[in-house]
């Protein structure tokens, strides 16, 4: 079985989370329908993360897809997950902990997680509004790394 996989990154706060969705909503329809299974790796750091997994989880129980996973990767083991360990693992098929970010000083934790995805990605899917931020430093590496981005702005 091929498996395509997928990060996706975005500044913490949006200007149109509507406009967004809609553009995901279409990003991921087509990832399913065009690959036989699609890794979706995200983090949990702001709103288009939790737009991201939201509109994963939607279309893949409105459609009825089976040809995915939606892969949480923290960049260490976060109180929030010890304390919401079930909800947690009741909403994402898998959480990875990402270990080279793990054993990192936590400041640089959430930058050396999001290169270790992009690494991993056939594609970045990433909503960047400014030329700024931890968002946009992992863009700039994905392009470097020469991989597919698509800038749902």
């Amino acid at each position: 079985m091929d498996i395509y996989t997928v990060s996706f990154f975005g500044h913490r706060e949006l200007k149109n989370p509507f406009n967004a969705e809609a553009k995901l909503e279409e990003i991921i329809r087509d990832l399913l329908n065009n690959n036989s299974y699609v890794e979706f790796l995200v983090g949990r750091d702001g709103l288009f993360d939790q737009l991201v997994s939201s509109t994963i989880r939607r279309i893949s129980k409105e459609y009825n897809y089976g040809n995915s996973e939606l892969i949480l990767v923290l960049p260490y083991m976060k109180s929030e997950y010890r304390k919401n360990t079930e909800s947690f693992e009741a909403y994402y098929d898998c959480i990875e902990i990402c270990e080279k970010a793990a054993h990192s000083h936590f400041k640089a934790a959430i930058q050396i997680r999001n290169r270790w995805m992009v690494d991993r990605s056939d594609l970045v899917v990433c909503c960047i509004e400014h030329k700024s931020g931890g968002a946009y430093q992992t863009i700039k590496y994905a392009e470097k790394q020469e991989k597919k981005i698509h800038n749902i702005i």
